[in-house]
């Protein structure tokens, strides 16, 4: 089991600028490390977190941080808010490192954009990355393709980490999803979730290659992968029939039950943290997204 996150240090402030925010985290690195422990980061990790998705999006991160040691900045957009600004929480916290007295320090920084900042985030978010190290984005929700805080943000980053699970309107969304995949990498945890039945429907091989439709009971974003992938792997049509489900939990080929998978379906925070350890594109996701719509 993982070791559990400390939180050694925090700073809170109301409507405070950029400038005061990077004062207030040299500050706090200085005391940490006056204290012995080690600050270390292998990533920046940007978070896009609509108020409803805030709890889950917290949970997720915190059972992260001691695989990917990095600088994460949450941005908590506020568009109803009264007026503009910025109230910012930085907090350290740190996970012992093994074999020794010391302590890993990490990064948390929480922004909450409030009305204007939502609309041009890439402004606040820039001065806080670490330089030389990739930026990865985890977007909450279906993001505003088109519209500017996503695409300064997009074109800031790395690396974009999605859910499609998250998106009304599917399959019409993935067209959209598409269309960035030339501007940056991309990852989906609907798709990192149907590894396990990518896997056993390959083994049915050269049985698989005559499939003419898929029944999936699953979420329909999972359905409509697992047949994009299908598609676009043997390079024909695939019917698609959805009986939803809020896990997958089975696929019948022709109307026969594929075999079950082995192994457990993994643990957000494990989804997310597989996604931080990929820093190329990935062709056969791009593919059964392009086959989906």
């Amino acid at each position: 089991m993982a070791p559990a996150a400390t939180e050694v240090d925090r700073w809170e402030g109301a409507d405070v600028g950029v400038g005061e925010i990077e004062r207030r985290l040299a500050a706090l690195r200085e005391a940490a490390e006056e204290g012995g422990m080690i600050r270390t980061s292998v990533l920046t990790h940007l978070a896009w977190v609509p108020p409803e998705w805030e709890q889950q999006a917290l949970d997720t991160l915190a059972g992260m941080a001691e695989r990917h040691p990095s600088r994460t900045i949450v941005l908590l957009p506020q568009p109803g808010a009264d007026d503009d600004g910025i109230d910012a929480t930085l907090a350290l916290r740190t996970f012992p490192l093994a074999e020794s007295g010391r302590s890993i320090c990490t990064e948390v920084i929480e922004l909450r954009l409030r009305r204007a900042l939502c609309v041009a985030p890439a402004s606040v978010v820039a001065p806080l990355l670490i330089a030389d190290l990739p930026v990865f984005l985890r977007w909450r929700g279906l993001p505003p393709f088109g519209e500017r805080a996503f695409e300064e943000l997009v074109d800031l980053v790395n690396r974009l980490i999605v859910d499609s699970t998250e998106w009304p309107g599917l399959p019409r969304p993935y067209g959209q999803m598409a269309a960035i995949f030339h501007r940056t990498a991309a990852s989906d945890i609907a798709w990192a979730r149907t590894s396990r039945w990518r896997r056993q429907l390959a083994s049915l091989w050269p049985e698989v290659a005559g499939v003419r439709k898929i029944r999936v009971q699953g979420t329909e974003a999972q359905a409509h992968l697992l047949a994009g992938w299908l598609r676009s792997r043997l390079d024909k049509p695939v019917g698609l029939e959805h009986e939803p489900s809020d896990r997958l939990i089975g696929v019948e080929i022709d109307g026969e039950p594929a075999p079950f998978p082995p192994g457990d379906p993994p643990q957000p925070s494990d989804v997310l943290s597989e996604e931080l350890d990929r820093f190329t594109r990935d062709p056969v996701y791009e593919a059964a997204v392009v086959a989906a719509v």
